[in-house]
């Protein structure tokens, strides 16, 4: 699908104001929501997701670990690289990063349980064994914090399901952070 990038001035009349938003934030609008603004009701919808799940009790590097996992689960290079890119403006640890950019172990016990749990979330369509939920919760974390994952899990599931149907180009800012899935294959 070819899919137009639109900006503050391009956009349908009801995204205009929230991509200027997005601009004023990070300083450029992001191909993604240059994508999601040809729907407007996406984008108002990504966004509002994106700061309420900031308003969580999960830390910025725990929202990261989530937001980094559901994308590497759903193989999504755009949002793999963007979330590398601000999980290092958070100081998120770079070990913390790269374990789950390469699927490899986290030697931090809890953030290990919390991607595992975010990631079986995904992959099991909401269905994540008593184990893993058993073990999320003897890491430290809370019945309302598997909740609060869930809107990670949503927000993600949108903008990677976005990118895969539109074929959202990379941004220049995230280039140095490109990421493709072991086994990929061009589309």
């Amino acid at each position: 699908m070819d899919v137009t990038l639109r900006n503050e001035l391009t956009a349908p009349e009801e995204a205009r104001d929230l991509l200027a938003m997005a601009k004023a934030k990070y300083g450029f609008v992001p191909n993604l929501l240059a994508v999601m603004a040809n729907a407007p009701p996406l984008l108002k919808s990504y966004m509002t997701l994106s700061s309420l799940f900031e308003t969580t009790s999960l830390t910025p590097t725990e929202r990261q670990v989530v937001l980094l996992s559901v994308s590497t689960r759903n193989q999504c290079g755009y949002c793999v690289a963007a979330h590398t890119m601000i999980a290092s403006m958070q100081d998120v640890p770079a070990d913390v990063v790269e374990a789950i950019r390469a699927g490899q172990p986290i030697t931090d016990p809890k953030l290990a349980a919390l991607r595992r749990f975010a990631e079986e979330v995904t992959t099991t369509r909401g269905w994540p064994s008593p184990t893993t939920v058993e073990r999320f919760l003897d890491a430290g974390y809370t019945e309302a914090q598997a909740l609060e994952v869930l809107i990670g899990v949503g927000m993600k599931t949108i903008s990677n399901y976005t990118n895969h149907l539109a074929g959202t180009p990379l941004d220049r800012a995230f280039a140095v952070a490109e990421w493709e899935p072991a086994g990929a294959t061009s589309r």
